[in-house]
């Protein structure tokens, strides 16, 4: 490759990727659709490789394109963290000192059931501080900048990362008293058998503990599957079986009743983490210490 390529290139080309189509990846971008075509096959040219082969159903990507998927959206995560440290710069400071934009990456539950009186607190004290929200339960890189700050229930490992431990979680088993009201709570592990039981899909490292602390629960007793924590806790406020649950989360809501608290308690450590480059920034600090003491 005798020139640099430039990063409107791959991001047309993580457009089609993700949309499966040029006439997609051109609305998603607010590009036009010959751009974007002519974009991806100068990527094709320049890297000398075929990105993507036409089907009835659209574009799909060779193997080629897959191996680079995590290298664009590395570049994109730097731009987009590039773009908001320039805006925080350019926007000066706020009346209290605080401006700019950060993003914040937390597990659906965390992000949906606690996280969001943290920061209405945070905008009523600091107006000019704008939060991006991203809720997933895939542990987002914050060396790659994907967000800058993140609450984890892993203790982060790397050395660039600061971090500070919160309040353990704890879980345990839940149902909604009208399910209960229909079947005689369980007694025992073993009565578990007999009751309507809700957990993940796909093989969690949670999942994998948790069936190694107590076997009968595994994903072979689900009779409700499913990978996502908001579903597990709305199918179990909605009267359709036992699951797991935050337990300071179930105490809000009395018709939540805890079940074999004696045989299963689950404990998740809780951290507070962003890039140690970030300390500097105003509005990451105010972010961060607003995370760490609502957390605890």
């Amino acid at each position: 490759m005798a020139e640099e390529i430039g990063w409107e290139l791959y991001r047309s080309f993580l457009g089609v990727l993700r949309e499966g189509s040029l006439s997609g990846a051109a609305r998603a971008l607010g590009v036009a659709q010959p751009t974007v075509g002519r974009h991806v096959s100068a990527l094709e040219k320049a890297l000398g490789l075929t990105l993507f082969t036409r089907s009835q159903t659209g574009l799909l990507p060779t193997e080629a394109a897959q191996s680079l998927l995590g290298y664009a959206q590395a570049m994109e995560s730097s731009a987009a963290a590039l773009k908001r440290a320039a805006e925080n710069k350019g926007n000066g400071s706020g009346a209290d000192g605080v401006a700019g934009t950060v993003r914040v990456s937390a597990s659906e539950v965390v992000g949906v059931e606690l996280l969001p009186p943290i920061l209405a607190q945070l905008q009523r004290v600091h107006a000019q501080l704008e939060i991006e929200l991203v809720l997933t339960n895939r542990v987002q890189d914050l060396l790659r900048r994907e967000a800058d700050i993140a609450v984890r229930m892993t203790q982060p490992k790397q050395e660039l990362l600061f971090a500070r431990r919160v309040n353990a979680v704890t879980l345990g088993l839940h149902a909604h008293e009208r399910y209960l009201a229909l079947r005689a709570s369980p007694r025992k592990p073993a009565d578990l058998a007999d009751h309507v039981l809700i957990g993940f899909d796909e093989e969690t490292p949670f999942l994998r503990a948790a069936s190694a602390a107590s076997p009968g629960w595994r994903r072979s007793a689900f009779a409700l599957r499913t990978d996502s924590d908001l579903a597990q806790l709305a199918l179990i406020r909605a009267g359709c079986g036992i699951g797991v649950c935050q337990v300071g989360l179930a105490k809000r809501e009395p018709s939540l009743v805890r079940v074999l608290p004696r045989h299963y308690e689950f404990k998740l450590e809780t951290w507070i983490t962003m890039h140690k480059d970030l300390r500097n920034s105003a509005a990451c600090k105010v972010v961060f210490d607003a995370l760490v003491k609502g957390m605890s």
